[in-house]
Formats: C-alpha cells, sequence, structure tokens
C-alpha cells in the first residue's frame, strides 16, 4: 500500500472515530455541562478502537477530553492494556499545554487533531488554550514543536488538503457536517456555562 493510500485509509477511520465514537459521548458531556473537547485511542496496527472519552470537567476542572480518555484507558486492567507505543491518539481539538504535557508524559509519538487552537478560540469562544501559552509559556500564536523528539502531530484538515483534488471532495463535505454539529454543541455550553462551576469557562 502506498504511503497515500496508508495516509488516507486512516484519515477515514479517523473521521469515523469522530463521527461515530466521539460525538455521541460528546453530546451527552455537553448536555451535562462540561465543554465539547474530546478524545479517542485506536491501534495503529489495524486502527481499530481502543477507547473513546469526552470532556468530565463538572467533575474534575483537569478531566479535558485528553486527560480524561487517557484517565479511562489507564482504567484498562493492565494485562489487556496495549502498550502505547502501538497506539494512535486521536483529539477532536488541537491539545492545550496540560493535555500536551499528559500526552507526552503516556508515552505517545503521535497524536492527530480536527480543530485548530485557532477554531477554538474564534469559533468557539475558548481562548485559554492559546492564551495560557502565551502568558505562561510565552509561546506566541501556541507555537509549539509539531515535530520533536516526543511525538509527531498531525491535523487532520492539513491531511485533507494534501489530498489529491478529486479525493478532497467526500472529506470536505465531512468535516462541514463534523463543524456544523460542534458548532450546535458550542452554543449549547455557551448558553449554559453560566450553571457550571469550571474554573476557566
Amino acid at each position: 500500500m502506498s504511503e497515500t493510500s496508508a495516509n488516507q485509509k486512516l484519515l477515514g477511520k479517523l473521521f469515523s472515530v469522530l463521527e461515530d465514537d466521539i460525538l455521541p459521548k460528546t453530546r451527552a458531556g455537553v448536555a451535562g455541562g462540561n465543554k465539547l473537547f474530546g478524545a479517542a485511542i485506536l491501534r495503529k496496527s489495524d486502527h481499530s478502537l481502543v477507547i473513546a472519552e469526552t470532556n468530565n470537567e463538572t467533575e474534575n476542572p483537569l478531566w479535558h477530553g485528553e486527560v480524561h480518555c487517557l484517565k479511562r484507558f489507564y482504567e484498562i486492567p493492565a494485562d489487556q492494556r496495549p502498550p502505547t507505543s502501538d497506539l494512535i491518539f486521536l483529539s477532536t481539538h488541537e491539545p492545550c499545554s496540560m493535555c500536551l504535557s499528559a500526552i507526552t508524559w503516556a508515552g505517545f509519538d503521535n497524536f492527530y487533531y480536527f480543530f485548530s487552537y485557532e477554531d477554538s478560540r474564534d469559533a468557539f469562544a475558548i481562548p485559554h488554550d492559546l492564551k495560557i501559552m502565551g502568558e505562561v509559556f510565552s509561546l506566541k500564536d501556541g507555537e509549539y514543536n509539531k515535530s520533536n523528539a516526543f511525538w509527531d502531530s498531525h491535523s487532520m484538515m492539513g491531511m485533507v488538503a494534501e489530498l489529491p483534488d478529486v479525493d478532497q471532495a467526500t472529506y470536505l463535505s465531512r468535516a462541514r457536517a463534523i463543524s456544523d454539529e460542534y458548532d450546535r454543541l458550542s452554543d449549547q455550553y455557551q448558553n449554559g456555562k453560566s450553571d457550571n462551576d469550571i474554573p476557566l469557562n
């Protein structure tokens, strides 16, 4: 299988996990007052799903989608839990500084994301990722090293942009549907967030 075909096969699976596994959990999470960030872990070998989760900050402000997913992953019995070196990490939104560190400490050598920091700030009115990176780490515009000694990060929409034009249309249509659903969830979260006690709403 060519590298292009392999990337397209992975991309298709990432879209499906986002649509079919993360989004249903996120709808329930947002209904409970949580933010709309989610994550999943897949096997590299066959792209099968290990676990999907969503934000659970109403229980604990540290339970961002990615960290909550890792928490649940490490609740899998050790003899049934694959090593992170064999796994793919998927985040709906580009991970914040805490989640970047959690992914690193857990030993993943990769992660993929759908929405960017700018999307979180501009489309979802959640600017904290960029603000924390600037205020705490002096990283202008969230410019961390996207490939480094620990992992390589990948934008799903960047992967779509690299496909031949003839293959992009289906993914762009799916991306629009996903974005529309997250827009709806964002409105729901913003309209109800005054009722919860998440420190950084």
